[in-house]
């Protein structure tokens, strides 16, 4: 029973029955009590208009009886009409209060006072009332037996056949005669309207179990079944068996349609989030157990927990052992446990931990614990996570030897090697052979701008190569005394500590620049011999025009004779104009035998082409050959050492004369020819030479830039030139190469543009 009570009471649909047939009751209660209360009421009125009606009727009947006073036949009226069974008595009361006539005959001829209930309704005023409305005629009294009755009062008037005849007489100044009295049993009434409230009793009672019946029913369609099955979804979600089913009712436009529809949508949203829910625990055990080192979570007392397929595979771990078992194989708790100063703090720990292992070596871990805690915030386990580090220490071992080995060979190596900063240029680190060379102490360079060990006149060109370049050939340096000398420097990038950096390599070229400058001066006095032919040509023509002149001058002399004016200054300007020429052919030959410094600059490759000829254009005329010239206009200049670059021009000419002379001795009928070509190819300047002298050899064509390698008859040549030329291009970082033409050998040089 009290389980029954209990769920009645915990049943939703029984709440809302007993709230709605509470409802019910009561209104069905107030209903009938209406009902009943209106019957009563409507009865009783009805029937007092019925008892005045009866009244009327009854006065109007004993109207022509009272006029002849047939009192036979009043009374036979009286007791007809009194026979019926709702009237209880009949009385006819006269002005004095006396009945005159009743159904009772004993009643007859006494006589009531005033203040008698019937008499006082009129009589309670002065003058007495002459007319009363029905309320105030109507009374309600109980016998002396206990029996309810009611009483109608119809006053009996006096109208004009009254007062004047065949009536007895009543003055006509009297308005009101007497009074009709009828008196009606009220239990039939009673009885009456009792049948019909039980009737309106058994009608509520039958209304309110068939409308809390339909109630009922429609409840249970409408609210208990959709919330069953809401329920029962709703505890299958809460037992993790989510289902995407649809619910019948969700396409109900009412309230628990939308609560049908937002429970599927929750539903869905659930199953999704409950889908992403697993794939995410799925991940996180196989990210668990497939972590690359040994993690496992062990409680207060140092159990094992769990633990991942690492520990599984490196410590052979059982359920329920201790993490000193598992880990190093000992009894007895570590004296330095991480695990154990987690649980004293509550934080994270982390350490270096190391072991033997059973072949002897030693294993070493980084060790992370992390507390784990309950709801309350209470350490109840703590998670340890070892990361095998050994390879990692024997790296460091070989590191340790690796740097000491390269910062050996650093600071051993015979060039000198500095690290820059590649924004600002200054000197962050250098060797011992950098200190050596430069004659300073490593302090006093760390901090250092690299400008300072270069002279200040190639400060600006070399700090702007080295920004653009990987190599910078020749640059003039200073050690710390200002002695200067040359250098080559090699730049590569490099990057430490999230900034680059640039490795210099700077190596001392001051005894090669000097070795090559003598060879180089000995090239230009080979080839100023093998032009000292043409030259001496070039200068016997001012000389001959000069001995010309002097001699004209010592004729007139002699003779006596003046010399015209005209003929004087035509002769002098002839002499000046010779001995300029005499005089540019002896500097050009000065300039191009002297020593040259080792500055590059900006020089123009067609004026080079032509100050070289000119040394050699006799000599090609009195051989007969021929020179094409293709020379290009507006040519940007090359950086370059200007009397360097005609010693190679020079050179070209030469050997090209040479195989011409040989192909003329060969009695060949073509005409020997030279071909000159300067163009612009992108970003280099070009000088082609070729000639129609047969060629070199192909077997030979890869040695002729070497040292002495001459293809040219014994006593004709030193084979330097063109090893001399191949290094005079390089420094100055162009490229110089020969191939075979239709007719003969083709020589090409490229020399990037100086623009910048």
């Amino acid at each position: 029973m009290f389980r029954f009570f209990m769920k009645i009471r915990e049943s939703l649909i029984a709440k809302v029955i007993v709230a709605t047939g509470g409802i019910m009751l009561v209104s069905t209660l107030v209903l009938v009590y209406l009902s009943i209360t209106f019957v009563n009421t409507h009865a009783l009125t009805d029937r007092i208009k019925t008892a005045d009606m009866m009244g009327n009727i009854i006065k109007l009947g004993l109207h022509n009886a009272m006029l002849h006073n047939s009192r036979g036949e009043i009374d036979q009226i009286i007791k007809k009409v009194a026979e019926l069974h709702a009237i209880a008595s009949i009385r006819v009361y006269n002005k004095e209060g006396e009945i005159k006539f009743s159904n009772t005959p004993t009643e007859e001829g006494t006589v009531i006072d005033t203040n008698h209930q019937t008499c006082r309704v009129c009589h309670q005023t002065d003058p007495p009332k002459k007319t009363l409305p029905l309320e105030e005629r109507t009374r309600n009294f109980f016998s002396p037996e206990g029996e309810h009755f009611f009483s109608v009062l119809t006053p009996i008037g006096n109208p004009p056949e009254c007062s004047g005849g065949p009536c007895h007489f009543h003055p006509a100044d009297k308005a009101i005669l007497g009074t009709l009295d009828l008196v009606f049993a009220f239990d039939d009434i009673a009885a009456d309207v009792l049948d019909y409230q039980k009737q309106l009793i058994a009608l509520g009672t039958i209304f309110f179990i068939i409308t809390s019946g339909g109630i009922f029913l429609g409840l249970r369609q409408i609210i208990t079944r959709p919330l069953s099955l809401l329920t029962k979804s709703s505890e299958d979600i809460a037992s993790g068996k989510t289902s995407s089913a649809v619910i019948p009712f969700s396409t109900r436009r009412d309230e628990l349609g939308k609560l049908a529809r937002s429970h599927e949508t929750m539903v869905k949203a659930l199953h999704a989030k409950q889908e992403a829910l697993n794939e995410k625990m799925e991940e996180y055990g196989l990210l668990f157990d497939n972590v690359p080192c040994i993690v496992t979570v062990q409680d207060l007392d140092y159990k094992l927990l769990e633990y991942n397929k690492e520990s599984r595979d490196r410590l052979s771990p059982f359920p329920g052992a201790y993490c000193y078992q598992a880990y190093k194989g000992i009894d007895e708790k570590c004296e330095e446990c991480p695990v154990e100063k987690t649980f004293e703090t509550g934080v994270p720990h982390c350490s270096e931990e190391s072991r033997r292992n059973p072949d002897g070596t030693y294993s070493h871990w980084i060790v992370h614990t992390a507390p784990i805690v309950d709801k309350n915030g209470t350490v109840t386990k703590a998670m340890e996570m070892c990361l095998d580090i050994t390879e990692r220490k024997n790296l460091e071992e070989k590191l340790k030897e690796s740097e000491n080995k390269y910062h050996t060979i650093f600071n051993n190596t015979p060039n000198s090697i500095f690290m820059l900063n590649s924004a600002t240029m200054s000197i962050r680190d250098c060797n011992s052979t950098a200190c050596l060379v430069y004659g300073y102490e490593a302090d006093e360079l760390i901090g250092r701008p690299f400008s300072s060990v270069i002279h200040p006149d190639e400060v600006e060109r070399v700090i702007s190569q080295m920004r653009a370049f990987t190599a910078v050939s020749q640059v003039k340096s200073v050690r710390k005394g200002g002695d200067p000398f040359f250098v080559d420097i090699m730049l590569s990038v490099s990057s430490y500590s999230d900034q680059e950096y640039l490795l210099v390599s700077t190596t001392d070229i001051t005894e090669r620049l000097e070795a090559e400058q003598l060879l180089f001066h000995a090239g230009k006095m080979a080839t100023l011999g093998e032009m000292a032919t043409g030259v001496a040509h070039e200068l016997n023509q001012p000389l001959t025009v000069i001995k010309s002149a002097s001699n004209y001058f010592m004729k007139k002399v002699n003779a006596n004779e003046p010399i015209p004016q005209e003929t004087l200054g035509t002769l002098a300007k002839e002499v000046d104009s010779y001995v300029d020429r005499a005089t540019n052919i002896i500097t050009h030959m000065r300039e191009f035998g002297r020593k040259v410094e080792h500055t590059e600059q900006l020089v123009d490759i067609n004026t080079s082409v032509n100050r070289s000829f000119t040394l050699l254009n006799k000599q090609f005329l009195a051989r007969g050959i021929q020179m094409n010239w293709d020379l290009a206009d507006n040519l940007p200049p090359v950086m370059a050492i200007s009397d360097q670059l005609e010693q190679v021009i020079l050179n070209l000419f030469v050997n090209a004369r040479d195989a011409l002379e040989e192909k003329t001795w060969d009695n060949d009928s073509d005409t020997p020819q030279i071909s000159v070509r300067t163009v612009r190819r992108r970003r280099n300047v070009v000088i082609e030479v070729d000639d129609n002298g047969g060629g070199i050899p192909k077997k030979l064509i890869h040695k002729i830039f070497e040292p002495f390698f001459t293809t040219k008859k014994v006593g004709k040549g030193t084979g330097l030139g063109l090893s001399i030329s191949y290094s005079l291009i390089k420094n100055f970082g162009g490229t110089i190469h020969a191939k075979n033409s239709e007719s003969g050998a083709q020589f090409t040089i490229k020399l990037p543009v100086a623009e910048n």
